[in-house]
């Protein structure tokens, strides 16, 4: 399992980090969305479901 993030695609708008309930991702000093606990991750989609602009993804 993994989380991809198209940062070409994120717009740092941070919908995906307010509705992860592990606190896997966070807004970086780019302003786009990285991983920072990958570890933490139960695969929930909730990221993905949520994003926008379908800049990340659940790979099983």
């Amino acid at each position: 399992m993994s989380l991809k993030v198209h940062t070409n695609r994120c717009k740092g708008c941070g919908i995906c980090v307010a509705f992860c309930p592990k606190q896997v991702l966070a807004i970086s000093e780019i302003e786009k969305v990285e991983v920072v606990a990958e570890d933490k991750c139960i695969q929930c989609g909730q990221c993905e479901t949520r994003c926008p602009d379908f800049a990340i993804f659940v790979e099983k």
